[in-house]
């Protein structure tokens, strides 16, 4: 795989600071059952790294030090950590509002038939990666039957409530580009979206989130290996939007990795740049404020502040800071 952080490290990105923060993003672990191009994590089903219960511990207890509204569970496919259910009952139990950022064929997968049942039993909020609303889209991505998969653990999900008015069941869906170009505009996105599932396969949804693939890991590696990897960049410069700065996940979110050490974000997570450029532990950081500190930042951050902008909770043009 080839390395895109020399391409990278010397930036012109303008420095940001941190707000108050308001969740922890927890990632799991690498291992999921399907490999996809565009996955920045380079999650699959041979990757061996997961989080143990003590870590999990921890980052229960930072959350609760720095008095954290949201647990944001990722992976890999975070319910394939074994340790999972005990997260997100300990979770709950202190009243933590908690997001799963789950791929819907899991619900199918064998030995893992409890996740629609257990995410609707403590009323988790699910992000359902589904990047597109065609089969030959998706499994371009994903592989082969990965569209039909995903659509009967979408169907299954509502049957349960989930997208459905009134059940408090939400489920959102995410959108990444097929290749090296930016996302639609995502409102207009999310109607289509909603037309086409529910004419289709009779499948409702709250929300719609598009984020941009970023230049890094598996996809930084396709770009380079095809020769774009400098057009997407320049691609991404040119989008820049200075108001996105504001909006940007890393202001009030952390990222934590499977042992337990912080980033600002998912993205520097993957390519090993700590938090605020030097490298600590949840334990280093249970007493420590954070507001104010600097964020670690490199070319790959211009893939947030391009075009309508990209976060965690899709796009940034028109969403309430």
């Amino acid at each position: 795989m080839h390395n895109t952080w020399p391409r990278l490290e010397h930036s012109e990105f303008p420095a940001i600071a941190r707000a108050k923060l308001d969740t922890v993003q927890i990632n799991l672990g690498y291992l999921c059952n399907i490999s996809c191009i565009h996955c920045h994590v380079n999650a699959g089903p041979r990757r061996k790294e997961l989080m143990d219960r003590d870590t999990m511990a921890l980052a229960l207890e930072f959350a609760r030090r720095h008095d954290v509204n949201t647990l944001d569970l990722t992976g890999g496919s975070p319910e394939m950590n074994p340790h999972f259910r005990w997260l997100v009952e300990s979770a709950r139990g202190e009243d933590l509002h908690v997001m799963d950022r789950l791929n819907p064929t899991i619900i199918e997968e064998p030995g893992y038939e409890w996740v629609a049942e257990f995410l609707a039993g403590h009323r988790i909020e699910a992000v359902a990666s589904l990047p597109c609303y065609t089969a030959k889209n998706v499994d371009t991505q994903r592989g082969p039957g990965v569209f039909e998969r995903s659509i009967r653990g979408l169907q299954r999900m509502n049957a349960l409530g989930y997208g459905v008015e009134g059940t408090g069941l939400e489920l959102n869906l995410v959108y990444n580009p097929g290749g090296a170009f930016l996302p639609p505009p995502q409102e207009s996105l999310e109607q289509d979206y909603k037309r086409l599932l529910m004419a289709e396969h009779g499948i409702v949804f709250n929300k719609l989130f598009t984020i941009t693939n970023m230049p890094i890991k598996r996809f930084g590696s396709w770009l380079i290996s095809k020769g774009r990897f400098d057009d997407y960049m320049t691609l991404l410069k040119d989008a820049y939007k200075p108001e996105n700065l504001e909006g940007v996940m890393c202001r009030n979110l952390v990222s934590v990795d499977y042992q337990g050490y912080l980033y600002d974000c998912d993205f520097n997570q993957m390519l090993g740049l700590p938090m605020g450029g030097r490298r600590r532990h949840l334990r280093d950081l249970l007493e420590a404020a954070i507001e104010g500190a600097p964020i670690a930042v490199a070319d790959h951050c211009f893939g947030c502040t391009a075009g309508q902008g990209s976060s965690c909770g899709g796009a940034l043009a028109g969403a309430a800071h």
